[in-house]
């Protein structure tokens, strides 16, 4: 197999690095060139990788050829490619030559940062690039670093969505737990988001203590935009109030996951106040795109929350794994994740703004990124990726048979075939299905307002125009199959001999 003996073995070998580097690099390069080609969606089956794969690691090691051999003809199938221009589900992962570099930076460097004295430059490193990110998105001073304004804000990289939630409901727990004149039962705290919400958040209130049953799931219509209405809200805090709950936690919006509605972030802030509940606003997605001047008004009234989060590896070009988490009292955050051993304190400990100790150096890599690429460049990312969200949705209105299901806001268009065009739920399941299962794009589905939508995002870093409108065709080609096969099912139905007759079915 062409081992090493164990006695040359090195396992870090700055010799043979160079070499073995630039094979995988050239096969990520090579990877990039042919992605177009892959079915955007794997066709394998449950369990297929055990069977290609022997039972047993290597007993000696093996070159980096046949390594990359086997990720090419076993590991490859059987991925969906969200790098491929044709990914249109979800929201996107985006990736980028800077995002690429920086993460072979951070992994060659391989630090520990918990702590300032860990690796001094780790720590003061994220917190300049929080406060750059913090200064593209035009946010409130209160939430730049203490160095920059005397304020106790400032802001953490974390890995996810859920970890910041899960960090910033710990910290609104035990502010209410502590508070004078409160009853000190986290079987009563309640927490509040909207039926757009991530189910991120319920997963986070589980996971600090509060009962399933205290999460208060607060219905959107058509007439708010999806969005969250304080009325709503209130509402909903009063009467928890009035039976002896205590509301400790709000969550709002920019860019929820099924239609990327945008709740209103002022009004939701003022309702907060009032009960004196924790106000996080999630913009994991659309936060990105709040770069850009046309979108930054839905960041209005973001000063009245205690916490700001969004993902740059959904859509900032930064690759997976880059959550911003920015927060108007740190020492919320630290009374809450510290244990405070005085062996690790100094200066800003970052691993007492998370859950776990040690910590990544991500902050190399978007600053990397931010230096490599530039706000310009990011911005005309943005554009450009809403422009092509635009056009999609004209091509949507300009086909009769369809219908544009939500208002879009930014980069996602939902829609669907219309009921008169012999839509509904399951046919727009059908079309899901036979549009993912040709491999030529791959989109995803919500239910929103009780109707099955199909959601087309377009973000992935490799899309063009022309892939647009190449999945557009194929939406069409799909949808006029599915119907003459609907129109025959039911005139079939109609004639009870006919099917027998002709073996139609």
């Amino acid at each position: 197999m062409g081992s090493l003996p164990l006695e040359l073995f090195r396992p870090l070998d700055p010799e043979s690095l160079s070499k073995e580097f630039m094979a995988v690099v050239d096969f990520i390069a090579d990877y990039y060139r042919e992605v177009e080609l892959f079915p955007v969606s794997s066709p394998v089956n449950p369990g297929y990788l055990r069977q290609l794969l022997p039972a047993a690691a290597s007993t000696f090691s093996e070159p980096i050829g046949a390594v990359l051999d086997d990720i090419k003809s076993c590991i490859l199938p059987g991925l969906t490619h969200w790098q491929s221009p044709n990914f249109f589900g979800y929201f996107p992962a985006t990736a980028s030559t800077a995002g690429l570099l920086g993460e072979i930076l951070c992994g060659g460097l391989n630090v520990v940062g918990f702590s300032w004295v860990a690796s001094p430059a780790v720590t003061e490193l994220e917190t300049i690039v929080m406060d750059w990110m913090a200064r593209l998105l035009e946010l409130p001073a209160a939430f730049l670093s203490p160095g920059d304004c005397g304020f106790g804000g400032g802001g953490v990289i974390h890995g996810s969505t859920c970890e910041a939630v899960v960090c910033t409901l710990a910290a609104a727990r035990d502010r209410a737990l502590s508070r004078p004149g409160s009853r000190g039962r986290i079987d009563r705290l309640t927490v509040y988001a909207s039926d757009q919400t991530h189910f991120t958040v319920q997963k986070a209130a589980k996971l600090v203590g509060i009962p399933p049953a205290n999460f208060r799931v607060i219905p959107t219509s058509a007439a708010s935009g999806y969005g969250l209405t304080a009325g709503g809200v209130r509402s909903a805090m009063a009467a928890d109030s009035a039976n002896g709950f205590e509301p400790v936690y709000l969550c709002g919006t920019v860019g929820t996951t099924a239609v990327g509605a945008v709740d209103p972030l002022p009004e939701l802030g003022e309702v907060a106040t009032e009960f004196g509940v924790w106000f996080h606003v999630d913009a994991a997605y659309a936060g990105s795109a709040c770069i850009f001047p046309e979108f930054r008004g839905y960041l209005a009234g973001v000063v009245k929350a205690d916490s700001f989060s969004m993902n740059p590896h959904k859509w900032l070009l930064s690759n997976m794994d880059c959550c911003c988490l920015w927060v108007q009292s740190s020492a919320a955050l630290v009374d809450s994740l510290s244990t405070k051993p005085e062996i690790l304190r100094n200066v800003v400990d970052y691993k007492d703004w998370q859950i776990a100790l040690s910590r990544r150096f991500r902050a190399l890599k978007l600053w990397v990124v931010m230096r490599k690429i530039g706000a310009a460049n990011l911005m005309e990312h943005i554009r450009s990726d809403v422009a092509m969200a635009k056009h999609f949705e004209r091509l949507v209105e300009m086909d009769s048979r369809f219908e544009v299901s939500a208002e879009r806001r930014f980069a996602l268009v939902c829609f669907r075939l219309k009921p008169t065009a012999g839509g509904g739920a399951d046919v727009n399941r059908r079309l899901l299905e036979a549009v993912n299962g040709s491999g030529r794009a791959f989109m995803t589905h919500a239910v929103v307002g009780g109707e099955f939508v199909l959601r087309f995002a377009v973000g992935a870093t490799l899309t063009e125009l022309r892939h647009v409108e190449a999945a557009w065709r194929l939406i069409q080609e799909k949808a006029g199959e599915l119907l003459m096969m609907i129109r025959l099912e039911n005139r079939d139905d109609g004639d009870g001999n006919e099917s027998n007759d002709h073996g139609i079915h």
